[in-house]
């Protein structure tokens, strides 16, 4: 948590995350597909300052300019956390984005799940953080992960998690900026829909597995497919989650500094450290103390 200039705001991360990797393994009957994969949580992503109202409104201050605020997924959290827990005060929500709209990296999730965890203290709600991943699942499948803090290993559509200590990588992710729609992906007839299910002993090995979707977002989007070609230069490049962003495994951030470097624009290009742990956890304790 960081001060704000201006009075009554707090500032939280909403980290990013990657897909160390992703296989479908099945279609349920809802048209939602099972897929089993490795959450990374990174220390670098988004920021979301919040600040109280006591008029009861939920106000977004800023954000994203491609989403209108009704659409926000984070203005959205903020009122399904009101209406579940009986919360009289309201919040204006002003969100520093700097993860990728459509990268895969789960911007979006994040937003909403820093929203759910900070104002379930700031309210005095105390939800407990089943109850908040629960109420998290309901804004998409990606929100859980980011609510519990912790790099996991997923299951079903993404909400059935375990908990891993990975300790800490480093990473470099690249955006070429081609925003990819997740519809289509999953709607097309080449995807593969029946890789075999893993179990946590096997993990070391799946990690060489790749992105089931990547294949298919390669052939829809040219600009992804030279994107991966040029970071396959310097390692095992992959696609994450279901996004245009592509990450490769570096041994150090001085090494993950020298290809950002090289990037070519208009492309862009991070240097980033994987953690077990989300930063927002640790601001959440300092501010307020563990939470329950």
């Amino acid at each position: 948590m960081a001060a704000d200039p201006q009075a009554g705001w707090r500032v939280f991360s909403a980290p990013a995350k990657l897909n160390l990797f992703l296989t479908v393994t099945g279609r349920r009957p809802d048209g939602y597909h099972t897929l089993q994969t490795v959450f990374q949580l990174l220390d670098w992503g988004d920021r979301v300052a919040i600040r109280l109202r006591e008029d009861g409104s939920i106000v977004r201050a800023g954000g994203p300019s491609e989403v209108p605020a009704g659409e926000d997924l984070a203005v959205r959290a903020a009122e399904r956390l009101r209406q579940e827990a009986g919360a009289t005060q309201g919040a204006e929500i002003r969100i520093d984005k700097r993860i990728p709209i459509g990268g895969g990296l789960g911007g979006g999730s994040s937003d909403a799940a820093t929203v759910l965890v900070a104002l379930d203290r700031l309210w005095g709600t105390a939800l407990g953080v089943d109850r908040l991943a629960a109420l998290g699942l309901e804004l998409g499948a990606d929100v859980p992960v980011f609510v519990r803090g912790r790099t996991a290993f997923a299951g079903g559509i993404g909400e059935r998690l375990a908990p891993l200590e990975l300790g800490e990588r480093h990473y470099v992710v690249l955006d070429p900026r081609v925003p990819v729609a997740t519809g289509p992906v999953f709607q097309a007839p080449d995807l593969t829909r029946d890789s075999a299910p893993l179990t946590i002993p096997l993990l070391p090995a799946a990690e060489a597995r790749r992105n089931d979707l990547e294949a298919v977002v390669r052939r829809l989007y040219p600009g992804v497919d030279a994107a991966i070609q040029w970071l396959s230069r310097f390692g095992a490049a992959r696609l994450t989650g279901s996004g245009g962003c592509c990450f490769v495994e570096v041994a150090s951030a001085v090494a993950g500094g020298q290809i950002v470097a090289q990037c070519p624009a208009p492309w862009r290009a991070w240097a980033v450290r994987g953690v077990d742990r989300s930063p927002l956890l640790a601001e959440i304790e300092q501010m307020l103390g563990p939470r329950g």
